[in-house]
């Protein structure tokens, strides 16, 4: 069949006209015959051109159209609000990655950036460790939180991609492993990195709306390391959080400030990373049904440069106890990221002894109670004042504390350990032991699912919780009912206790 198209039609055939139509309704008759299909996407185009004009005058009911970039129900699993994730130019994350061979002289980057923050697997730990959970272990860096945290926001359940629909904003700069490749260049040099992304931040549209107060950011190194001071004495690190734009920006760091409420002390990352609730079931029954056979341990080294070192004088009393105490000296042998002998000997131990090292806080702490060992502390701010919403709010309940003038003085630790009953210490244990979940980061990208929070489930919801909380000050409903001045007035430690 032929169509008709005018290069098919007969030149001398007529077109009918209707003779009761004016001439140009005539004309467009004859239009139509002569060009159906044209004039059959002309009609179509009108009715779409129409229906717009009616939608967009015209409100329409909102069920017609229903929501597809927002689910039910993972709207419904985020009460407390969801999470914008900048979307940063990877100059500030993923190039401080790939160039991890360009590093301070310990070289100690690269292993915190390998296999996505979680190092290479531990093998050398299957002769320790039960089989069932030896595949959850990894040689983790302790400073490679930064790293862990963006990963697990990128699939977090709360993340939009709508940053108008978002309570919290998070930037994803690597800031610990930025000054890290910088902290034996100058000044210009560490906080180059630092302020183009404040720069970068600041043009942010929704940065404007608060000056970064529902803003926050994951530091994977203490807070001095960004707090240079003006003493050329102390010429160390950045001065990132000096920066008058970071002021109201909320900070997960494992070490905090002690006077400043936006730090929020939070676990170093262990070598221990769960990819279930049974993998915590399991290695939480392993250590508490460990044969132990030393009263206590150190694992550290002395520094001859401090004054009164209470290290040295541990590591003495450790080695005139040989029968009480282990030592693993760290000036002697490798003990960075949890090696071997690390975990034997908090496995073996029914204390362990936890100084303050180059600052006041120790990855060693979490290492120690990972392993079902209780911890021996000097200074409050190592974990009492930092971790509030991850371990007990009773410091008794899992912990020993010692005066550090005890011990220069001379005071027995043995003595001062062997006061605590069977049952005292089968009670502590037991409240480390229950604790083990709060303080390590799972390897899914879900976390451990809805029957367990871990590190990473508490601090961004608490996080959050802080947000909502300062909205409904802002508001006034904070004290309109009771449950709001509850919420207002609720404390890291009760936070902790309620995530």
């Amino acid at each position: 069949m032929v169509l008709p198209f005018p290069g098919h039609l007969s030149p001398t055939r007529q077109t009918p006209k209707n003779p009761d139509l004016p001439k140009p309704l005539n004309s467009i008759q004859a239009h139509c015959s002569l060009h159906p299909r044209l004039w059959l996407l002309i009609t179509v185009l009108s009715v779409q051109i129409l229906v717009l004009f009616v939608t967009r005058t015209v409100p329409l009911p909102a069920s017609l159209f229903p929501a597809t970039k927002t689910k039910p129900s993972a709207a419904a699993n985020c009460p407390l609000g969801r999470i914008y994730v900048y979307d940063l130019p990877p100059s500030f994350n993923k190039d401080l990655i790939d160039t991890c061979n360009d590093s301070d002289p310990w070289r100690w980057r690269c292993g915190a950036v390998s296999n996505d923050g979680f190092g290479p697997t531990a093998a050398e730990l299957a002769q320790v460790v039960p089989g069932n959970v030896a595949p959850a272990w990894y040689w983790t860096n302790q400073f490679a939180l930064e790293i862990l945290f963006h990963n697990r926001l990128l699939n977090h359940e709360c993340r939009t991609l709508e940053p108008e629909s978002a309570a919290a904003f998070y930037i994803p700069f690597y800031a610990g492993l930025a000054v890290g490749k910088y902290l034996w260049a100058n000044h210009t040099m560490r906080d180059r990195d630092c302020e183009l992304v404040i720069r970068w931040v600041r043009k942010q549209s929704f940065w404007r709306r608060s000056n970064g107060a529902d803003h926050f950011i994951t530091l994977g190194r203490i807070t001095w390391d960004f707090r240079r001071l003006d003493d050329p004495s102390y010429d160390w690190g950045s001065s990132l959080l000096n920066m008058p734009a970071m002021r109201r920006v909320t900070r997960l760091i494992v070490e905090r400030a002690p006077r400043d409420d936006n730090d929020v002390g939070v676990p170093y990352p262990t070598g221990f990373h769960p990819s279930s609730i049974s993998d915590v079931v399991n290695w939480q029954g392993f250590v508490r049904n460990r044969n132990r056979t030393s009263l206590f341990c150190f694992v550290g080294a002395a520094r001859a440069d401090i004054k009164d070192d209470i290290r040295a004088a541990l590591m003495s009393q450790c080695r005139n106890e040989s029968g009480s105490c282990r030592v693993v000296d760290c000036a002697r042998a490798e003990c960075a990221n949890g090696r071997t002998s690390n975990l034997e000997t908090f496995l073996d131990s029914d204390f362990c002894l936890q100084p303050k090292g180059d600052s006041y806080t120790r990855r060693s702490v979490f290492d120690c109670m990972l392993a079902g060992s209780i911890p021996v502390f000097f200074w409050f701010r190592t974990a009492y004042t930092q971790y509030k919403w991850f371990l007990p709010g009773e410091p008794e309940s899992y912990s020993v504390y010692i005066e550090p003038r005890d011990i220069v003085n001379g005071r027995s630790i043995r003595s001062i350990l062997e006061g605590y009953s069977k049952e005292d210490v089968r009670r502590m244990r037991e409240k480390v032991i229950d604790s083990i979940p709060r303080f390590v980061y799972a390897k899914p990208s879900e976390g451990l699912g809805s029957r367990s929070r871990d590190a990473f489930d508490i601090a961004v919801n608490g996080v959050l919780n802080r947000f909502r909380v300062a909205r409904e000050s802002r508001s006034g409903r904070g004290t309109k009912t009771q449950e709001g001045k509850a919420n207002s007035s609720l404390s890291d430690s009760s936070l902790g206790r309620i995530l």
